[in-house]
């Protein structure tokens, strides 16, 4: 942090030395041009402070109206607005945050948008941190639609024309050599969490480029609203590679590199590069999440990164955490295990193949051999059912793991009659894949189908919560990647609950940088899926949901960080010692604060000196001339 007055002094003393080299002459500051003065007192900083610790004497008093960090808007008291020199620059009504907190509440539901509440939550980052926090992590079940999925998605089609200021790092390909100099600039020298995207598969949206940048943004804060991890030490970042969709590089207003997306050897050296950089920047226990890379790029980064950096991928591991969870609390209702459960996944891609991973590893816990466990789960893409023998697609990477030695078959209401499963998972991005035929084959089949419906946004979920619950009799046990309405059959509502990954990867995040894990094993999202199960009440069962519902999400967050940690430190991989003894505590004493604090500098009494007589002061003679 650089003093505000030294700035303007150091810059008047590079100014006039130029000058003075330039001219041979002497230039003083009453020489100094006033505009070239004005403009070096009004060259400012969009964040006065960095971190969390704030230097008073490094700090003027509008700073704490310009810095959202600092703003409190009208709850400033009397007695900080006129010692901090800033009476009068605001109305004469105080306010408490209670206050401003209905206000905000207001003015967020004037808009019948979802997208302009989205630009009214973003404005009141802008503004104010604190309240902004608050207000998310207070009314998250209305909230979470807009800051995420599936406002986020809309957010990031529209990013171009959205943009407004910096949210994160933009690193291009075109700075592959220097992606460390293009870190330095991020003024943050704590940085703990990264969220990073290359933007190439958000959501169920496909290509968006740079204005993928709308996902890490919408992930981080969802760090701080529902685990307590301060802003300050999350990162977002789009590593900008260019784009493939033809639309965004002919759009005037698209923000990013107006390129085809680059590909092989020269992209994987510029994620190394990146990797390489960030560690340098922040260290080697900097949380490096993935986000929305392609499939083909997604598992690739996931088993090449996974032993060396502290680095997890939410699209497959999260997604597999939080539907595991949703399996575990099935188990109460079908009274069965994950050994008498036949899985079927419409679609392969990293979210499918981290569920069905998980899954695997589930029932290797229940004492099922790995062998028989890849045995129970068949999987379909865009070809038809993964079989060893069939002649289209392919069977790379994980998804030989899952191939099957039968006859292959394309058309999935033939595969779910012939299998029978009993638990159907759709994570395709394929809106009405799970048509009211195959909906009543799960039903004829089973007494309770479990059927999930994965795929975001909601307009690329495989089927609706409605279709689900009609077509089965409301014998269906559902779940969905995306928020449904309630749904009536008969004399009974049904609430369906939303599979969110952010039950998941903000508990994991917290426990993860609060212990300085080196690596994050799939272990950690065992524990987390069966905490997450662990919170699920009766009566969330009874009403149709397998996920407690979101205004618990920062107790499930905790608990959570809880299990994680307990596993960090088993495992050897924690590098904060000494290990704490109360868990919990240690975790919530490094939680941010979501209310105001004192804005006035710290005083205290000196008690009083004691007197001593002193000698005489006898001047000291100076030598010289007499």
């Amino acid at each position: 942090l650089i003093h505000y007055c030294s700035l303007c002094g150091n810059l008047s003393k590079l100014y006039r030395s130029g000058s003075a080299a330039a001219t041979g002459t002497t230039t003083t500051s009453a020489t100094l041009p006033a505009t070239s003065a004005l403009a070096l007192c009004d060259a400012r900083g969009y964040h006065e402070v960095v971190g969390d610790i704030v230097c008073p004497s490094q700090v003027r008093g509008v700073d704490h109206i310009r810095d959202p960090r600092l703003n409190k808007g009208l709850a400033f008291t009397l007695e900080e607005r006129q010692t901090l020199g800033i009476h009068g620059l605001q109305p004469a009504r105080f306010k408490t945050q209670e206050e401003q907190l209905q206000l905000c509440k207001i003015a967020v539901n004037r808009y019948t948008e979802p997208l302009n509440k989205y630009l009214y939550l973003s404005d009141l980052y802008d503004r104010n941190e604190r309240l902004f926090f608050r207000f998310l992590s207070e009314n998250i079940e209305d909230l979470m639609p807009i800051v995420y999925t599936p406002t986020v998605g809309l957010a990031c089609q529209r990013f171009g024309l959205i943009y407004r200021r910096p949210h994160g790092l933009f690193v291009t390909f075109n700075d592959r050599g220097h992606i460390f100099d293009v870190m330095k600039n991020w003024p943050e020298p704590n940085v703990r969490a990264i969220v990073v995207t290359d933007g190439e598969r958000i959501l169920g949206l496909g290509d968006l480029g740079a204005c993928g940048m709308g996902i890490p943004v919408g992930k981080l804060a969802l760090y701080t609203a529902l685990a307590g991890i301060k802003p300050h030490q999350c990162l977002p970042i789009v590593v900008d590679v260019g784009t493939n969709n033809i639309d965004l590089l002919e759009d005037p207003l698209y923000v990013g590199l107006r390129q085809k997306r680059v590909v092989g050897r020269e992209y994987d050296d510029f994620i190394d590069e990146f990797m390489q950089a960030v560690v340098k920047r922040y260290g080697q226990n900097t949380l490096i999440q993935f986000e929305d890379f392609g499939n083909h790029n997604a598992f690739r980064f996931l088993d090449k990164y996974r032993d060396t950096y502290c680095t997890f991928n939410d699209d497959i591991q999260g997604t597999a955490a939080v539907a595991v969870a949703g399996l575990y609390a099935s188990k109460r209702i079908t009274n069965k295990s994950f050994k008498d459960y036949t899985f079927l996944f419409a679609g392969a891609g990293e979210a499918a193949i981290g569920i069905a991973d998980l899954v695997v590893k589930g029932m290797m816990a229940e004492g099922v051999s790995k062998e028989e466990a890849y045995s129970k789960i068949f999987m379909v893409d865009i070809d038809g059912l993964l079989t060893k023998s069939r002649k289209v697609g392919n069977l790379e990477g994980h998804k030989i793991n899952y191939a099957k030695d039968i006859e292959p078959m394309s058309d999935l209401e033939q595969i779910v009659a012939t299998i029978k499963p009993s638990v159907l998972i759709g994570a395709s991005a394929c809106a009405g894949l799970f048509t009211p035929k195959i909906l009543r084959t799960m039903a004829d089949n089973n007494e309770r189908p479990i059927v999930f419906a994965l795929s975001n946004p909601t307009s690329k979920a495989e089927c609706t919560a409605e279709e689900a619950y009609h077509n089965t009799d409301a014998r269906v046990i559902f779940s969905s990647g995306s928020p449904f309405p309630p749904v009536t059959v008969g004399d009974k509502t049904y609430y369906p609950g939303q599979g969110n990954n952010a039950y998941i990867f903000p508990g994991v995040g917290l426990g993860v940088i609060c212990t300085g894990t080196h690596h994050i094993p799939d272990d950690m999202f065992l524990i987390a899926a069966q905490e997450l199960a662990n919170f699920v009440e009766p009566s969330d069962i009874e009403r149709g949901s397998l996920y407690p519902p979101l205004s618990s999400i920062r107790d499930v967050s905790m608990n959570i960080a809880i299990g994680v940690t307990k596993c960090a430190y088993d495992n050897g991989l924690a590098s904060t010692y000494p290990e704490p003894q109360d868990k919990r505590k240690w975790l919530e004493d490094q939680l941010y604060n979501f209310n105001y604090e004192s804005s006035m500098p710290v005083t205290w009494a000196w008690p009083r000196m004691p007197y001593i007589k002193t000698r005489e002061l006898v001047p000291t003679k100076l030598y010289g001339k007499k």
